[in-house]
């Protein structure tokens, strides 16, 4: 039989959030994939790849690609540092995973808040898209909506959390 707390919690809850992580996570493999992929060979050419100005491996490829296009300010371009935002997104959408398997207040704040901060960059990253780079990126926009949708998720199950400490306290 499952704890109070667990059965408390919305079913709608959990399976939003698996489905929500297992498709970030399909996503940033994806883009890791394509990255290395045209790094390898600059002639390859992604699913993703619809025309000049609806590329993705144009866009994993910018310098905005890697550490958001900011950590080269202050590390060397190759360093291990310099990771590619899909590498940022594994690590994302796996955290948010495991974090959701806790009912704990302190795991909701930490999901919420690390949401709101994939919210800030998913912002940044589509300004970057659509004003500097002029091209349109399915993948992207996809994680995008994603990390919007886990922010959403999470604030309700902060809320719900809270409700279920007030109850029981």
């Amino acid at each position: 039989m499952a704890p109070a707390g667990i059965r408390a919690m919305p079913k709608w809850e959990r399976k939003v959030r698996a489905f929500l992580c297992v498709f970030g996570l399909f996503l940033s493999v994806y883009a890791l994939h394509v990255e290395l992929s045209r790094e390898s060979n600059p002639e390859y050419r992604a699913m993703c790849d619809l025309g000049e100005s609806v590329s993705c491996s144009k866009v994993f490829t910018s310098r905005w690609g890697r550490g958001f296009g900011l950590v080269q300010f202050f590390v060397a371009k190759d360093s291990a540092l310099n990771q590619p935002n899909s590498v940022l997104g594994i690590i994302f959408y796996s955290l948010q995973m495991c974090l959701g398997l806790s009912l704990s207040k302190k795991a909701a704040i930490c999901l919420v808040l690390s949401s709101w901060v994939s919210v800030a960059g998913s912002l940044y990253l589509a300004s970057i898209l659509a004003f500097v780079l002029g091209d349109f990126c399915m993948v992207c926009v996809s994680t995008y909506i994603v990390n919007f949708a886990l922010l959403f998720t999470n604030l309700k199950r902060r809320r719900a959390i809270e409700g279920m400490k007030e109850k029981a306290g």
